[in-house]
Formats: C-alpha cells, sequence, structure tokens
C-alpha cells in the first residue's frame, strides 16, 4: 500500500511538472519575472521568432525601460498568470501561418506608479519552438 502511495506520487509530480501546460506556463512566467527585473534583453530571448521580427533587441529592450519604466512612473509591478487553455490553430497574426498548439493565458501585471494603480490584463501565448516552449503576443487586427 506504502508502495503505491509513492508510486501515485511520484506519477502526478511528473504528470504536473512535466506536462506541457506547465512547461508552457513556466516559459512565460519565466518572461514576466525577467521583466519584472527590468531585464528586458533575457526576456526578449525568450519570444519566439516571429516575434522577434517585430523589433530588434536593442530597440525593444529601449521601448519597455521607456514606457514600463519611465512613463509608468513605477520601479517593477506585480503579475498572476491566469486560465491556461490549450489552443489548436491559433495565428499571432491574420495573414500568418497557424500554430497547430498553443497554450493561451492571461497575464495581469499589476502597477503601482504616478498614475495611481492599475492592472494590465494581456492573452499570452506560448508556442514551441525548437523543442523549447516561447512566447508570442496576439496581432491580429
Amino acid at each position: 500500500m506504502f508502495l503505491s502511495v509513492i508510486a501515485l506520487g511520484v506519477w502526478m509530480f511528473q504528470f504536473t511538472f512535466f506536462s506541457p501546460s506547465h512547461q508552457a506556463k513556466s516559459a512565460v512566467k519565466e518572461f514576466y519575472t525577467l521583466e519584472q527585473e527590468g531585464n528586458f534583453s533575457e526576456s526578449w530571448d525568450l519570444f519566439h521568432s516571429s516575434m522577434k521580427k517585430k523589433w530588434t533587441k536593442g530597440a525593444y529592450i529601449q521601448d519597455r525601460a521607456h514606457v514600463f519604466l519611465n512613463h509608468f512612473g513605477v520601479d517593477t509591478f506585480t503579475y498572476s498568470i491566469e486560465d491556461v487553455e490549450k489552443r489548436k490553430s491559433w495565428k499571432m497574426e491574420n495573414d500568418r501561418k497557424a500554430f497547430s498548439v498553443v497554450y493561451e493565458m492571461t497575464v495581469i501585471q499589476t502597477y503601482k506608479g504616478k498614475y495611481g494603480n492599475f492592472d494590465l490584463v494581456q492573452k499570452v501565448y506560448a508556442v514551441r519552438e525548437k523543442g523549447e516552449w516561447k512566447v508570442v503576443w496576439d496581432y491580429k487586427q
């Protein structure tokens, strides 16, 4: 009986921590933790290649720091990740090829700055690229 409980515990651990949904959420969590720390260079590295085509690394670092830190008047933010759901055949943009498997989640960033307290709510997506989960944002019109 005791061995059955241990085996069940090991199976649940493996299922939870090695499941695609957990890995996808972990990639998004790593991205926003780096953003929270102001480490925009490393967070940019976690973008899918289609996202990296949107801006050069330098432009992304400058824009993020300028808008989120300077304009909002904050040093950092807190965040939560909610509602992780698997999607099939999702497109980043209307005229792009669809990703076959995507995990969609809601990220809520909470800022407390010179303009008061506010939340930025965004659907964020994780897709596999070369064996790793990468971050994608929605650009459909």
